[in-house]
């Protein structure tokens, strides 16, 4: 979860920078032919920027998809030894009801009659 919590920091403080850099152009005191040249080469600079945002983006994705997974295997793992523990708890208890009822089965004389 931190791993989607970094990206999407990441593509935050790319977006910051890139309206930061654009408004101190604006604001900054330089003639108009200063200032198209610069928010030319920040415009050419843009789809770098967003391919450099798309590849973060993705490389995040995957490592969350992977800790997912990873994550989702280790669940059905400790889910199976779970069901398989009941299982046996279960049979176990099984054998030893059957055994108190054999030993109730064979005793000819009812143990309330044995107390009278």
């Amino acid at each position: 979860m931190s791993n989607n919590r970094s990206g999407v920091f990441i593509g935050g403080l790319m977006l910051g920078a890139t309206i930061g850099a654009l408004t101190g152009l604006l604001a900054a005191p330089r003639t108009g032919r200063e200032t198209r040249k610069l928010l030319k080469k920040s415009a050419n600079a843009i789809p770098e920027l967003a391919e450099d945002l798309s590849t973060s983006v993705q490389i995040q994705a995957d490592r969350l998809s992977a800790s997912a997974l990873r994550n989702w295997d280790d669940t059905l793992d400790r889910l199976r030894e779970a069901i398989a523990a009941g299982v046996d708890a279960s049979q176990r208890e099984s054998q030893v009801l059957k055994r108190q009822t054999a030993v109730e089965d064979s005793d000819p004389v009812p143990q309330q009659l044995e107390r009278s």
